[in-house]
């Protein structure tokens, strides 16, 4: 197995399944989540830290000062974090779900609804690699059912490899927002 590749900075790890290079493909909500994440380190954190930063240095000795070490710390966080956040939304390539004219078949933004074998119902949303959160039922594009279920429809079978063989899910809604 081949060990994750970096793109220009440490901070961005080259995702599997996702040649580097590539544009990414976003939903707006995710694209204004990662804005407002942004905008909250940027204009509310980072100058609080810097102000408490500030205060512990003119307190003298900096080697055994826990304020100014903990706050040089989180700052080097925050701003990892926004670089991270800068270059994703640099190369995001937005795709509005709702502007969807196929409603009949699973692309990027679809809200499916499957039967895995044992009939159980299990519903996802399909979204770009920066906003999966698979405990709100939204799962990367590149995820492998995702990737088993684009171009589908309601109807359809599908098969998905999984570690313990391949499973049938068979489609049974396809929704947009």
């Amino acid at each position: 197995m081949n060990a994750p590749t970096t793109d220009d900075d440490d901070d961005e790890v080259a995702l599997p399944g996702l040649p580097p290079g590539v544009s990414r493909y976003i939903t707006p909500a995710g694209l204004a989540r990662m804005e407002a994440e942004m905008r909250q380190l940027m204009k509310e954190e980072r100058p609080r830290i810097v102000e408490i930063v500030s205060w512990a240095a003119g307190n003298g000795d900096r080697s055994e000062n826990g304020d100014y070490l903990y706050g040089k710390k989180r700052l080097r966080e925050i701003d990892r974090r926004a670089r991270f956040l800068g270059k994703r939304i640099d190369k995001a390539q937005l795709v509005d779900p709702a502007a969807q004219t196929r409603r009949d078949r699973v692309f990027f933004g679809a809200t499916v609804t499957y039967l895995d074998e044992a009939d159980t119902s299990h519903t996802v949303t399909i979204v770009g690699v920066d906003e999966a959160e698979f405990e709100k039922g939204e799962v990367s594009l590149v995820a492998p059912v995702a990737r088993a279920l684009l171009g589908a429809q309601v109807g359809d079978e599908v098969k998905l490899a999984t570690p313990r063989g391949v499973v049938l899910l068979e489609v049974t809604a396809i929704t947009y927002p």
